[in-house]
């Protein structure tokens, strides 16, 4: 089971997502508004009661229309476009073009992301604001790390594969 395939067929990105999501302002908010926003809708359970579900139903929407919420970019000589252009080329590793070593650091980075969503899933059920914190954080930064190792992958592939090359703009 691929769960990076499988989070990209829920994503339902074609080509023009994955452009609009290479903008800096999709990857930036993404980074800091998804989880904090669902943190957000799951403790409004609190205030709200039931109707909390509206608030986290927003959030994954939100989530999922992330990137499609902007235009494309016109310069993508950036970190975060970069970022985006590896992850696609990441998901496309089954065709054996991606290093292992860069597949390895993925796959551990990934994990630790899972591990730091097991303190923010906690925090959220017990309704402790410093495990929820703590998760946020263990989520976020280790997925910053992968969006980091997907610009090497997208910055070692781009001269190896002429399509990849295209989607720099400068």
């Amino acid at each position: 089971m691929d769960v990076f395939a499988q989070a990209e067929r829920m994503m339902d990105m074609d080509e023009r997502t994955w452009m609009r999501h290479a903008s800096p302002w999709s990857v930036w908010t993404r980074f800091f508004t998804c989880v904090p926003l669902i943190s957000l809708a799951v403790w409004s359970r609190v205030w709200i009661g039931w109707y909390a579900v509206l608030p986290v139903a927003l959030s994954f929407a939100w989530t999922w229309w992330n990137p499609r919420a902007c235009s494309a970019p016109r310069s993508t000589d950036n970190w975060a476009s970069k970022g985006t252009f590896g992850e696609r080329i990441f998901l496309e590793r089954r065709k054996g073009d991606v290093p292992a070593h860069h597949v390895r650091a993925a796959t551990v980075l990934s994990l630790l992301s899972g591990v730091g969503a097991i303190p923010w899933i906690a925090g959220l059920v017990l309704l402790d604001p410093w495990m929820t914190i703590t998760g946020i954080v263990g989520v976020v930064l280790p997925k910053a790390w992968f969006v980091d190792r997907m610009v090497w992958i997208y910055e070692e592939m781009k001269d190896r594969d002429p399509r990849y090359g295209e989607w720099l703009r400068t």
